[in-house]
C-alpha cells in the first residue's frame, strides 16, 4: 500500500464500494456494491484499475479528500465540479492529484451518486470477499468521517486511458422501469395491475441504498389477504407493502422478506438510472421484454 487519501470533508452520505459481495444471501447478507455499476466501472478504467477495484460512491454534495502522495484519480456519476488544489479539474477524466494536494468534489447538478476511483484503489480490508459497505449489515468499512486515512493499493500495470465518460446516461427526467411480473402478482387485483403500468409515480425521499421507495401514485390493492412467510428477496425486486406502494430493492436489499414481490426489474441500465434518481422524479414501470 502507498500513501492513503485524508478524508477533510465526508460529505452526506460516502462509502466504500466495489462490485459488492453476492453469493451470500443463504448466510443472511446482502449483495451491496456499487449502485450505479456502470459509473463506477467507468470511474475504474479511467485511472487504469482493474474491475473490482474499491472506490468511493459519493451522494449529492460530494467529498473532499487529501492526498497523502501522488496519485491519478477520476470522478464519475452524477457530473459535479472538481477541484485539485483550489484549481478546476476535469470532471469523467484522469487527473494527477499531487501529495498534498486536496481533492473537492461538488454538489451534484444533476443526478444523485458519485463516484471517486484513485489508481490502486481503496485497500480497506475486505469482509467476505467485498471491500463494499453494506449499510443493512453494517459490514464493511465505515461511512466515510472526517479525519480518517483510506489506505490506496499499490498502481497496477493497466495503463490510464483517454476518457470516455460522454458514453455514459444523463440523470433521468423520468425513470422508466421494466417490469417482470412474478412470483407475486397474483396477490394483487387484475384491475390494479393493468393500471401499475399507467400509474404516475415519483421518486420518495425516503429512498436509499436498500430500496428505492415510490409515492404520489394509486396504491396496488390486493387481491388476498393474510401475509406470506418469508422469502427469498433478489436485487431489483419489486416489494409491496401494506400502503400499496412499491419498492424497489437496490443493492443494500434484504435478503429476505414477507411482503409480496409484484416483479422484478432485471439488474442493468435502468437500476443504474435508479441510483441516479433523485426524490421528485416521475416513476413509470413498463412491461420489459
Amino acid at each position: 500500500m502507498t500513501g492513503g487519501l485524508l478524508v477533510v470533508r465526508p460529505g452526506a452520505l460516502t462509502t466504500v464500494q466495489d462490485r459488492g459481495r453476492p453469493g451470500y444471501a443463504h448466510l443472511g447478507v446482502p449483495r451491496s456494491g456499487a449502485l450505479d455499476t456502470a459509473a463506477y466501472a467507468l470511474a475504474n478504467r479511467l485511472v487504469g484499475n482493474p474491475p473490482g477495484a474499491a472506490a468511493l460512491e459519493t451522494t449529492l454534495d460530494g467529498v473532499s479528500l487529501r492526498a497523502r502522495a501522488a496519485t491519478v484519480v477520476a470522478v464519475t456519476g452524477a457530473p459535479c465540479p472538481v477541484r485539485i488544489a483550489g484549481r478546476p479539474a476535469a470532471w469523467g477524466a484522469p487527473v494527477r492529484l499531487p501529495a498534498g494536494a486536496e481533492l473537492e468534489v461538488g454538489r451534484a447538478e444533476s443526478g444523485l451518486r458519485g463516484y471517486v476511483a484513485v489508481r490502486g484503489g481503496l485497500a480497506v480490508p475486505p469482509v467476505l470477499g467485498s471491500r463494499s459497505t453494506d449499510l443493512l449489515s453494517g459490514l464493511g468499512p465505515p461511512v466515510l468521517s472526517a479525519g480518517t486515512t483510506l489506505p490506496v493499493g499499490p498502481e497496477g500495470p493497466g495503463p490510464v486511458p483517454a476518457a470516455d465518460a460522454y458514453g455514459l446516461p444523463a440523470a433521468p427526467s423520468e425513470l422508466l422501469l421494466p417490469l417482470r411480473l412474478g412470483p407475486r402478482a397474483d396477490w394483487f387485483a387484475r384491475a390494479s395491475l393493468a393500471g401499475l403500468w399507467r400509474s404516475a409515480l415519483r421518486v420518495s425521499p425516503r429512498s436509499n441504498r436498500i430500496g428505492l421507495r415510490t409515492e404520489g401514485g394509486p396504491a396496488l390493492v390486493r387481491a388476498r389477504a393474510g401475509e406470506l412467510p418469508s422469502e427469498g428477496m433478489v436485487l431489483g425486486a419489486v416489494q409491496v407493502p401494506p400502503d400499496g406502494l412499491p419498492v424497489v430493492f437496490l443493492a443494500d436489499h434484504p435478503v429476505t422478506g414477507g411482503y409480496p414481490v409484484v416483479g422484478v426489474v432485471p439488474p442493468g441500465p435502468a437500476l443504474d438510472a435508479a441510483a441516479q434518481a433523485r426524490p421528485g422524479t416521475p416513476v413509470r414501470f413498463v412491461r420489459a421484454r
